[in-house]
């Protein structure tokens, strides 16, 4: 059964991933509608039918975040997760500090994927709601150690453990231990998570 009003929007170039996120989220109860290039959907996509964008950052005609920038700059009101490949962290962190809602990285977990399009769609125009995940976020943040908020700081703007390790000092495997109890302390259970908790704290990973 389709769910009312959400319609959830694909910007993708890749067809595998199109076709399997329509089949995904059409037996999740969703609408769906599909485009290959950022120019199809700006000519195509009746922008006001949107429930939730799904957008790829790297598409052949377009930077996914230059066309973010544009759908921000016209008022777009539907909440635009957007979809990023291996290496595309420090490119969804820019996205989000633009307005976009979540990123989900590929390959993606059919219950991460859903989880996050429902909490876009809950956060619209909720001002109470993201202020209780700003506290929410602080609070978990504040548990960290020094030395976890620093190695926390490094992940949330894409470097890898060997990077983090060069940059503050320490073993790649003393990374790997700190990001483990930085994860289950903040139960974030994946970077994306992360990040949106950073921001959602007030903490600008680009700072």
């Amino acid at each position: 059964m389709t769910k009312p009003d959400k319609m959830i929007v694909i910007v993708d170039d890749d067809e595998a991933v199109r076709d399997s996120l329509t089949s995904l989220l059409e037996v999740a109860g969703y609408a769906t509608r599909a485009f290959e290039t950022a120019a199809s959907f700006l000519d195509n996509g009746r922008e006001a039918d949107a429930g939730c964008l799904l957008l790829d950052v790297r598409l052949p005609d377009a930077n996914g975040i230059d066309l973010l920038e544009q759908l921000m700059g016209r008022n777009y009101t539907a909440p635009v997760i957007v979809i990023t490949g291996h290496g595309d962290v420090p490119m969804a962190v820019k996205a989000m500090r633009i307005g976009a809602a979540d990123f989900i990285e590929k390959p993606f977990e059919t219950e991460s994927l859903l989880q996050s399009i429902e909490r876009a769609l809950d956060g619209r125009d909720r001002a109470e709601h993201q202020h209780a995940l700003a506290l929410e976020a602080r609070a978990a943040l504040e548990t960290l150690t020094p030395r976890e908020t620093d190695v926390m700081q490094q992940l949330i703007i894409g470097r890898p453990n060997k990077i983090i390790a060069y940059e503050l000092g320490l073993s790649p495997r003393t990374v790997e231990v700190h990001r483990a109890r930085i994860m289950k302390k903040t139960s974030a259970g994946s970077l994306s998570r992360l990040v949106r908790m950073a921001i959602s704290a007030g903490i600008d990973p680009e700072a």
